[in-house]
């Protein structure tokens, strides 16, 4: 068993579903990073567009607007490694100039241009499943052959191109992509199945923070879903996950520690 390591969510956009907006000033956004690194988190995950059910997309020049000055104040100051959450080659290439390690990409490295710059970079990268888009992608999730079967081959799919790219094996992350285009059954089931995705050799990442079907399940809004988020993600640290991308790093950083002490 290996050290989980906790990815802190830094958003800097006004519309998220859990801050709703709290750090989308420059000044509150830098010191939400630092706090964040203080908190224990291993990786510092900055987004500029939110990807919660039914969320507008957001343009080139906002995003940008949003997330590069805030990576280019953070990046001298924290010896965490930035990842940058964003499907847009511009956004990313501009991130990694800056100081960015990781490309968090939601789309999975669909657009050939982003398969282009993370072959360019030495950037770790992280391929996230998700069905149709945030604006559509929790209207009636289906998978004929079965959730798990689907996000296999999606897996195989995306790392085959990544590779032909000239992409190194070892700087891939897997992302089932818990709450983009599944229902409440299909994302317990990727959970059930991370030993699955560890068949491919790479890193696990699960994202399970406070997100609807955790709300779905104990009927409590975002707000109230701190033990959830914790257990649900101890769990998948249990099963196998190496990475967990969260809200909350100091409660997070408890249960890693415990895991630790008890498990490894």
């Amino acid at each position: 068993m290996t050290h989980p390591r906790i990815m802190g969510i830094l958003n800097a956009t006004p519309d998220s579903f859990y801050d709703r907006g709290a750090f989308f000033s420059l000044e509150k956004a830098i010191a939400r990073g630092l706090e964040i690194a203080q908190e224990g988190a291993d990786i510092l995950d900055i987004g500029g567009e939110s990807a919660r059910p039914g969320a507008l997309p957001v343009e080139e020049k906002e995003e940008l607007a949003r997330v590069i000055p805030l990576i280019d104040a953070l990046a001298p100051q924290l010896s965490i490694p930035l990842s940058i959450d964003s499907h847009k080659p511009a956004v990313v290439a501009a991130a990694l100039e800056k100081g960015a390690q990781l490309i968090n990409d939601i789309s999975g490295f669909a657009h050939p241009a982003m398969r282009e710059i993370a072959a360019s970079s030495q950037a770790d990268l992280c391929i996230m499943h998700m069905q149709k888009n945030p604006q559509t992608m929790q209207l009636d999730p289906h998978y004929p052959e079965g959730v798990i079967p689907h996000i296999l081959h999606f897996f195989e799919e995306r790392i085959s191109l990544l590779l032909q790219a000239g992409v190194k094996e070892s700087r891939l992350i897997l992302d089932p992509g818990i709450g983009f285009g599944k229902t409440v059954t299909q994302n317990l089931e990727l959970i059930r199945s991370i030993d699955r995705f560890k068949s491919f050799g790479l890193r696990i990442l699960i994202g399970a923070s406070r997100k609807s079907f955790l709300q779905k399940i104990f009927n409590k809004p975002a707000c109230d879903l701190l033990n959830a988020s914790v257990i649900v993600h101890a769990l998948s640290v249990i099963k196998g996950a190496d990475i967990v991308r969260v809200h909350d790093v100091q409660a997070h950083r408890e249960m890693c520690t415990l895991y630790q002490q008890i498990l490894v």
